[in-house]
């Protein structure tokens, strides 16, 4: 009935392992960050094309801005990232073109919003936009580690329906400090 959830460190990475399926919910520090960004790009591009939709010249450039860490930016350091890598042809996006790309990006469930940093991630797990995520957001390097669970889904659901109501966005966030900077 309940399933089986176990944090496990593996290579200096923290996983979430259910059953036969693991996924890093902190990366470790020296993990290979230009192929972390370059396989959620490659996500992006194939699910774009899967729901014939299109990942535009903006579009791409604010999602590459999200997966060139794991901490959370707010709209105006988006603006000011792709200000400052696009400063060779002097334009500074306007913030309702970040907004609109960001509300594309959510859509297609490649980011998430961080209610409490307001600010956004992108996201590289393979899950149903509609399903409940945990953030677990640490204090002291602003990683932000997504853990989806079956279980923790199954319980919001229930309760939902229990309640007559029917949830928008079941995002659960929770501070506190990781393993890698508890660790350190």
């Amino acid at each position: 009935m309940g399933e089986s959830v176990r944090l496990e460190s593996y290579n200096g990475a923290l996983f979430l392992t259910k059953k036969s399926h693991a996924h890093a919910v902190f990366p470790a520090p020296e993990h290979d960050h230009a192929r972390c960004a370059s396989d959620g790009l490659a996500h992006a591009e194939a699910l774009c094309v899967a729901h014939n939709e299109r990942l535009t010249p903006t579009r791409r450039r604010v999602l590459e801005a999200l997966l060139a860490s794991h901490a959370p930016l707010g709209a105006y350091e988006l603006i000011d990232r792709l200000a400052a890598d696009g400063a060779k042809e002097g334009a500074r996006p306007a913030p309702i073109t970040i907004y609109r790309a960001l509300d594309f990006l959510r859509e297609q469930g490649l980011v998430h919003r961080i209610e409490s940093r307001n600010a956004f991630i992108a996201c590289v797990h393979n899950h149903a936009s509609h399903d409940p995520v945990v953030f677990l957001i640490c204090e002291k390097c602003g990683a932000v580690g997504e853990a989806a669970s079956a279980a923790v889904a199954d319980t919001i659901k229930s309760a939902s329906r229990a309640a007559g109501f029917t949830p928008k966005t079941p995002v659960i966030e929770i501070s506190g400090i990781c393993a890698h900077c508890q660790a350190a």
